[in-house]
């Protein structure tokens, strides 16, 4: 089992039976009451508790500023040197070490960079699992009429629709991200992913760098009202309010319009079917490229 994580075996196929899973929900061949059948048109209102993420992250930094003047700031560094050195040459234990350096107060950050020195940063490896989205809509109209706008984009721009699926700030969640990638991939979409646990400024420089078309970021860990923002708030100020930013995942209703008003071009919730998506997208392409 180590062998099949280091190969990421195991992350692949889990992204295999997603992807062919939500093909199987967009296409009508599996049913989910309430989702792709006998949807209802009234709407619940659901009591949801709202974090104020741009007022937590000010208490955060604050918090961290007042640890970092009241401690031994000489302990700090002695502890995080024995760390390092710990890690490079294996003698003593490094559970105890971070413990130690801990108690001196020395940050997650800090401690994680002194390992880091040594064993670099784990990057997992980004692998589209292309086709299997493809072989569950056959004979599918939306997912065919997706194709022919992406090759009609295509022949008129001169190169494929573009677009990168990101993931911004503390959000680990990124199963639904890949079976997106994988399906716009299929439809005819060129697709970049972005790394995990991004700030909106490497977002930002990701989509300028492959000169991407759109800019598609999943959310569910409640950041869309602070990260999403400050991606269009990027883009426009790298004069490339052409680049188009949609957001989709775990997004309440009531705070679509918040997005819009920001500048999202498009907010796409659960129950979504990503061939229609595609359609739209394609759609405003064209609409902005003629």
């Amino acid at each position: 089992m180590v062998k099949a994580i280091e190969q990421g075996l195991p992350k692949m196929r889990i992204e295999q039976a997603a992807t062919r899973k939500q093909a199987r929900i967009d296409s009508g061949k599996e049913t989910i009451v309430g989702v792709n059948a006998f949807r209802t048109e009234s709407k619940s209102e659901m009591e949801l508790l709202e974090v104020d993420n741009t007022a937590v992250l000010r208490q955060q930094l604050a918090r961290l500023d007042e640890v970092k003047r009241s401690r031994d700031n000489d302990a700090v560094r002695r502890s995080l040197e024995t760390l390092e050195k710990c890690a490079e040459t294996g003698e003593g234990n490094l559970l105890a070490l971070s413990v130690e350096a801990a108690r001196n107060r020395a940050t997650l950050g800090e401690i994680s960079s002194a390992l880091e020195k040594v064993f670099g940063r784990y990057r997992a490896t980004t692998s589209l699992n292309t086709t299997i989205y493809q072989s569950q809509m056959q004979d599918n109209p939306l997912f065919e009429q997706a194709q022919k706008l992406a090759d009609s984009f295509a022949d008129y721009e001169g190169r494929r629709p573009r677009i990168m699926v990101a993931k911004v700030g503390q959000d680990g969640h990124d199963r639904g991200a890949k079976v997106i990638a994988a399906a716009f991939a299929d439809i005819g979409f060129d697709v970049d992913i972005s790394p995990l646990f991004q700030t909106p400024e490497e977002i930002v420089q990701q989509a300028l760098d492959n000169d991407v078309h759109i800019v598609g970021i999943s959310s569910l860990a409640g950041g869309h009202k602070t990260l999403v923002p400050q991606v269009v708030k990027g883009l426009k100020a790298a004069r490339r309010e052409d680049i188009l930013v949609i957001a989709g995942g775990v997004i309440p209703e009531r705070d679509y319009d918040y997005l819009y008003e920001r500048g999202v071009a498009g907010v796409f919730g659960p129950g979504t079917v990503i061939a229609e998506t595609a359609i739209k997208l394609l759609d405003l392409l064209l609409e902005q490229h003629q």
